[in-house]
């Protein structure tokens, strides 16, 4: 029983840190957000 209730964590696909890829993700939204965000800003300010 404890064999098969912990077998994913023998199987692990990725091994990198998972504090990296929610960096990576956070940045990525982040640059994402404020591409929106100055766009907007910038139509805003050419409408004027």
């Amino acid at each position: 029983m404890r064999e098969s209730q912990f077998e994913f964590e023998q199987n692990v696909q990725s091994k990198r840190n998972d504090a990296i890829d929610s960096g990576i993700g956070f940045g990525v939204s982040f640059i994402f957000f404020t591409a929106i965000f100055v766009i907007g800003t910038v139509i805003e300010v050419l409408g004027k």
